[in-house]
């Protein structure tokens, strides 16, 4: 599609019937605001929904999940688990598919993207590795970025042996902080020229620019920040920059200033919400894109906030975009 004009992106502010009818019936109000108390309570909210997703749980006669330690670069492990057909490759060998989950960079683990490393398994042919990043605050940034690079390097070298043919395809992929590590991922690979390169990135309701940082000419699309405060699943979250304690000026932390552009990245997915606060700063990305030459495929879903479909899985549209995600990973896979 071509790059979506400001009526557009104004039409997916009204809160889909389907939409406020769920959140109603079903909020997610923090009972504490201390931190750990919030991070428990967000992990335990979202393994009560879980069996309500359309791929509720392992797969054993299909799918073979395992644990594996990878090496940091300080020393430490970090664990992946990887996800691959029980029947072995598919012709022509299996993509590589690396993700990285959400929760702001200090919340969530490999539970978060169990659902669609299966589905990519079963329905794609591919290897998937999930990572579990530290987290802030026990480990500010860029730990969580330097443990993303480390585990998609040792994805790479080990391919052979997790039985993965990343020369068929490889992507990096991930939702809300998930998709703000995969686009930086995917920068790191054309800078350092990582062989075989990154060729895919599925940018979900990705956070990919600040409001500190978007350039002049733009500050009037950039509007969601503000306009979608009402967002009932972000509006719970503050203060994420405190936590993490970023370098503001790092492209890892703010892909869309990267001081040398974005010509030559991998093809982008995205999927984005017309009522999540991060909506603009992924339409503006993906303007970016366009504009360096890059191939991008954009899916809005008007009336929808962030991560609605995990929170509200029983919505027909949380089914709808189950089945786009498949359909636009297939889409990043060709050729």
């Amino acid at each position: 599609m071509a790059h979506l004009t400001r009526e557009e992106v104004l039409k997916s502010g009204k809160v889909a019937p389907e939409y406020r009818k769920a959140f109603e019936a079903s909020p997610f109000e923090p009972k504490t605001q201390d931190f750990n108390g919030f991070r428990a309570e967000r992990a335990e909210h979202l393994s009560k929904l879980r069996h309500l997703y359309p791929i509720p749980g392992e797969i054993p006669n299909e799918i073979t999940e395992t644990l594996h330690n990878v090496p940091t670069r300080d020393g430490v492990s970090i664990r992946v688990k990887v996800y691959q057909l029980v029947k072995g490759p598919p012709e022509g060998g299996s993509p590589l598919i690396v993700m990285f989950h959400e929760g702001g960079w200090c919340m969530g683990d490999l539970t978060d993207e169990d659902m669609n490393c299966r589905m990519f398994a079963r329905d794609l042919g591919a290897v998937c590795v999930n990572v579990e990043y530290r987290l802030a605050p026990e480990h500010v940034f860029p730990t969580g970025w330097n443990d993303c690079w480390d585990a998609l390097n040792w994805a790479v070298e080990n391919s052979e042996k997790l039985n993965a043919k990343p020369t068929r395809g490889l992507i990096v992929g991930g939702a809300s902080a998930g998709g703000n590590l995969a686009a930086a991922m995917a920068l790191q690979s054309r800078d350092t020229k990582l062989d075989p390169p990154i060729t895919g990135q599925y940018l979900c309701v990705p956070v990919l620019l600040h409001a500190y940082h978007v350039p002049e000419g733009h500050k009037d699309i950039y509007r969601s920040r503000w306009d979608n405060v009402s967002d009932p699943v972000l509006r719970t979250v503050q203060g994420v920059d405190d936590v993490v304690k970023p370098d503001i000026d790092s492209y890892l932390w703010d892909p869309y200033n990267h001081k040398d552009g974005h010509k030559g990245v991998a093809k982008a997915y995205f999927q984005v919400g017309g009522l999540d606060p991060l909506r603009d700063e992924a339409v503006l990305y993906d303007r970016l894109l366009r504009d360096a030459g890059v191939l991008t495929r954009f899916e809005l879903y008007s009336g929808f906030g962030h991560m609605f479909w995990t929170n509200w899985p029983e919505m027909d549209a949380s089914k709808r975009f189950v089945e786009d995600t498949l359909q636009g990973m297939k889409w990043l896979l060709e050729t």
